[in-house]
């Protein structure tokens, strides 16, 4: 990985993106498919019904396209929202959310049981990750925090790009993003840093193999991937994952 990439990750691409969010959302809705693959991504957690009763985690949730995204799948679950970045939190916390949505900031690599005991009144069902552990400078301790925050058998989605194992791929995202995504980051922020980082962050980041190898390193199960459809196939991908349910525990332990 390219140190100075990863250097950002401690702080610089949260300041990116506190500078951004006033425009971030008119940014995503210029993507074909943005919103609906985040939906189709909180459709493949696979939790049953309405959400009646789950907790859910939605980690770097950014302006809350994840959690509008969480709510329309599981409309009566128990959401919060975190990101690191205050600035993205404000714009999210200025839409309108039923009172079962919360968001807090905090690093999602952060966050303990106690905080979900605190927050979510025990550990989460399910966690939601869209576009959150390449911008993470600890890939593997996020995924330990993860599981850690999770109630065994609980699920956990990453929403993530993915380029590393296809040339054709990387073509693409070069192309879009420096024919539309710089130009456009610049036109609207007045800065195009954050934008030039998306671009290599993504070019560095893991390969949808050796992602779904990481999430197995860090003990979790029923690993696997699916596509996302349109321009994006082959690009963005969601990744499934589950912490195991040990012997003898169950779900109502710490409801």
């Amino acid at each position: 990985m390219d140190t100075t990439t990863h250097a950002l990750k401690d702080g610089a691409v949260t300041d990116g993106f506190d500078h951004a969010a006033g425009a971030y959302d008119r940014l995503v809705a210029a993507n074909p498919g943005y919103h609906a693959h985040l939906r189709i991504s909180a459709r493949r957690l696979g939790l049953p019904g309405d959400g009646t009763g789950l907790r859910v985690l939605d980690l770097g949730c950014g302006t809350g396209a994840s959690t509008a995204a969480l709510l329309r799948a599981l409309p009566r679950a128990r959401i919060a929202g975190v990101d690191a970045s205050s600035g993205m939190l404000d714009t999210a916390r200025a839409k309108r959310w039923p009172d079962s949505v919360s968001f807090h900031q905090s690093r999602a690599e952060d966050l303990t049981p106690a905080w979900a005991r605190r927050y979510l009144g025990g550990p989460a069902d399910a966690v939601f990750g869209a576009y959150l552990i390449r911008n993470c400078p600890d890939p593997d301790a996020l995924l330990g925090s993860v599981r850690a925050l999770l109630r065994p058998g609980g699920r956990i989605v990453l929403h993530e790009y993915s380029v590393a194992d296809s040339a054709s791929a990387r073509a693409v995202w070069s192309a879009v993003c420096w024919g539309v995504v710089i130009p456009a980051g610049r036109a609207l922020t007045g800065r195009a840093d954050l934008f030039r980082y998306l671009w290599r962050s993504v070019l560095e980041f893991d390969g949808r193999t050796a992602l779904m190898d990481r999430m197995r390193r860090s003990g979790l199960e029923s690993v696997a991937s699916a596509p996302l459809p349109g321009w994006q196939y082959g690009i963005t991908h969601t990744f499934v994952g589950r912490r195991p349910a040990g012997a003898g525990e169950g779900r109502s332990d710490e409801r």
